[in-house]
């Protein structure tokens, strides 16, 4: 979108908001903020924590942006800071979205952080791109001890990644993503509050408040999976439902994060993880699949030198599990899946092995 030379940003703001209102944000995101809130009155902090909110100069960042600055003090009288990434993979069109985010941050008197990927290559995946983007949001939540970081994802993003994830055959867990709040390692949490707002929605409102936005040029090709889910796929998916798709997708997304949640809660509440990191799998057995999928997954997570396992070895050692069975399964070059006395276990490469029944590969 072409960009005007001169915007007042806070009128913008206010002008903005009076479109979208906070009451339309996602209760899950605001319900995780107010937790916060109440965490650091518990704590009688002197001074809250900062926050952090992403902005890559979008209009769907944008929008979060000016919905932070005009509310977000107001509400939770809290300090924020703008972290944007440069992935370096546009040449100067890169750096000038990077300066448009420094320009408008500082025009709405918001400390502005920047950071670069210095290993940028041509030809990188969209994976590893948000890879190294999520390690710099990382990175600074560290250093300033923000726990917090809002993202700007709207209802548009959770068919996007519904589609994609279908694809390559996601269970609840990965289908219930994007979520309104998603808890992430070292007690920092990941917020979306514009999960119930359209793209078409935002985008008005910013055209009617006079905002203008970066738009990038990759977004208009086909090298990328979601651009094709996005440009293809999406459009005429919402013509053939005759229907609001977008609302079904995101409520969809609200009950498979149920499910994934109740099961969670059960698998906690029965305690198959032993206190040495075995599995027992009395407590799994003649469960439904499902749970014991999930307990087998969990298990995986904690074996640190285990390698990555393929679908084809993670379907042949849960069936494994099912069975109870003396088995060895290999997990990559450290070691194996060994179930023997009731349990699963992780045992290093080289380890006496004993006497097995069976052997998985």
């Amino acid at each position: 979108m072409k960009r005007k030379t001169k915007i007042d940003w806070p009128a913008v703001a206010a002008a903005f908001v009076a479109r979208i209102s906070h009451g339309e944000l996602h209760p899950g995101a605001m319900l995780a903020a107010r937790a916060d809130d109440m965490r650091e009155r518990r704590k009688g902090a002197r001074k809250p924590s900062r926050w952090a909110v992403a902005f890559s100069g979008g209009a769907d960042s944008l929008a979060l942006l000016l919905i932070f600055w005009a509310e977000g003090p107001g509400r939770w009288g809290r300090d924020f800071v703008v972290l944007h990434f440069n992935h370096r993979l546009r040449g100067p069109a890169a750096g000038a979205d990077e300066k448009f985010c420094a320009q408008v941050c500082t025009a709405l008197g918001v400390k502005f952080v920047a950071g670069r990927w210095r290993e940028a290559r041509t030809g990188a995946s969209e994976a590893e791109a948000r890879a190294a983007r999520f390690e710099f949001f990382g990175r600074e939540m560290r250093r300033r001890k923000m726990r917090l970081l809002w993202l700007g994802h709207q209802q548009d993003d959770i068919a996007e990644t519904m589609l994609m994830r279908l694809a390559r055959g996601s269970g609840t867990a990965g289908l219930a993503a994007p979520r309104p709040a998603q808890a992430m390692p070292g007690g920092r949490w990941h917020l979306r509050p514009m999960l119930t707002l359209k793209k078409a929605e935002i985008v008005a409102a910013l055209r009617a408040a006079g905002a203008t936005w970066c738009e990038d040029a990759t977004n208009a090709g086909n090298d990328f999976f979601r651009n094709r889910i996005r440009r293809a796929v999406l459009p005429a998916w919402t013509r053939a439902a005759q229907r609001d798709a977008l609302a079904g997708a995101a409520l969809a997304r609200e009950l498979l994060e149920e499910d994934d949640a109740a099961l969670e809660a059960w698998l906690d509440a029965i305690r198959p993880l032993r206190a040495d990191g075995a599995l027992d799998l009395g407590k799994i057995s003649q469960k439904p699949r499902a749970f014991v999928r999930r307990a087998l997954h969990r298990w995986l997570r904690g074996q640190p030198r285990a390698g990555d396992l393929a679908r084809q070895g993670f379907e042949a050692l849960l069936r494994a599990v099912e069975r109870g069975t003396p088995t060895r399964h290999s997990l990559g070059r450290e070691g194996f899946a060994v179930i023997r006395g009731g349990a699963l276990r992780f045992e290093r490469t080289g380890k006496k092995r004993g006497k097995f029944l069976r052997s998985v590969n």
